[in-house]
């Protein structure tokens, strides 16, 4: 009991303390004085004999717990859409692999509109967003959005397009036949109210909500649309793009859940996600489009 104690830095009595509580709580006594001296009973060498096991397992569990910092450890949803997916996902689900090996990540496709809900509902732990000044993604008390970053649009056209060189005015384009998402998404009716701001109401010959659909009839000929750079990222074909002289911007945003505060594996998520997709990291490619 004495060499217990000085191997411990504790006295004498704290450790006949500590023994005494053992046997108290499994019902068992543990040790037996012989003497001057005390020795283990049955059950004492069969506790002892357990006792490195727990320690040992103890010792794993901090170890682990305190490699957290280092290194991050987790299970994140990610909600995307077409855009989002095609012009990020490679490139951060890449860097997650190389910095943060033991985060996993599964991503789920969303509605770009129902991002802010897809959150709060918990079916993703984070999703990409689209807001625009004109038609907000909806916000909830229990969701924050991250800025990402702001997209200016332009307009797509076939090759065999022109209407001078820009940037022009976008009612240069009042007469000319459109393709748009329809009037009840954020960015279809977004969109018919800049032209509508312009002075015409657009003439939508097509409504159609995916974006590479979209640009392989715009190629065809069929019709103009708006377009971003990340957008165009969506095409193979090489479509005509014409700048406008006023600004018509859209934001890409991320949306979490406020509370609880983010843990370390979610947070390495995040981080990754704003370093990728920032205006100086994300250029459009050399012959995307011209």
């Amino acid at each position: 009991m004495t060499a217990a104690a000085v191997a411990m830095g504790y006295t004498t009595g704290a450790i006949s303390q500590q023994i005494a509580a053992l046997e108290v709580s499994l019902g068992e006594s543990l040790v037996v004085h012989v003497g001057r001296r005390v020795e283990l009973t049955d059950a004492g060498n069969v506790l002892a004999d357990q006792a490195m096991t727990l320690l040992f397992n103890e010792r794993l569990a901090r170890e682990a717990v305190a490699s957290l910092s280092q290194q991050r450890s987790a299970k994140i949803r990610i909600g995307v859409f077409a855009t989002s997916a095609t012009a990020f996902l490679p490139e951060i689900l890449e860097l997650l692999r190389t910095r943060h090996p033991g985060v996993s990540v599964r991503s789920v496709e969303v509605d770009v509109d129902a991002a802010t809900a897809a959150v709060a509902a918990n079916t993703v732990d984070l999703a990409f967003g689209v807001d625009y000044p004109e038609a907000p993604i909806p916000r909830d008390v229990e969701v924050t959005l991250l800025s990402l970053r702001t997209e200016t649009f332009r307009i797509a056209a076939g090759s065999t397009f022109f209407v001078g060189p820009g940037p022009v005015p976008l009612s240069s384009f009042a007469q000319h036949p459109w393709l748009l998402s329809p009037a009840h998404t954020n960015y279809g009716n977004a969109f018919r109210m800049a032209c509508r701001r312009d002075g015409f109401e657009p003439q939508v010959v097509h409504e159609i909500i995916d974006t590479t659909v979209t640009l392989a009839m715009v190629n065809a000929g069929l019709g103009i649309a708006p377009v971003t750079d990340s957008m165009l990222r969506l095409s193979a074909h090489k479509v005509h793009v014409i700048a406008l002289d006023k600004p018509i911007e859209r934001n890409m945003v991320l949306a979490h859940r406020r509370q609880p505060a983010l843990q370390p594996g979610l947070k390495a998520v995040i981080d990754t996600i704003l370093e990728t997709v920032t205006p100086m990291n994300f250029e459009l490619k050399s012959g995307e489009s011209k």
